[in-house]
């Protein structure tokens, strides 16, 4: 499946630069550097992502179609 873009909200604040992916709630980290930040963002998004997959396999349990949507 494809995957969509994302947004990062980033700003740096008291030394440190914190973010967060506007469009999944809960998505967010802090780093050190800008860099820093954005693999810790693009790492918090897949796993949110795999868990927001699981939980959802795991709630339709069994005889469902999983089914691609693009916006």
């Amino acid at each position: 499946m494809a995957e969509s873009g994302y947004t990062a909200l980033v700003k740096r604040a008291d030394g440190w630069w914190i973010g967060w992916v506007q469009e999944v709630p809960g998505v967010n980290a802090q780093e050190r550097t800008k860099a820093e930040l954005l693999v810790s963002l693009a790492h918090a998004l897949r796993e949110a992502i795999e868990f927001n997959r699981e939980e959802a396999r795991r709630a339709a349990d069994s005889d469902y179609v999983e089914e691609p949507l693009a916006l």
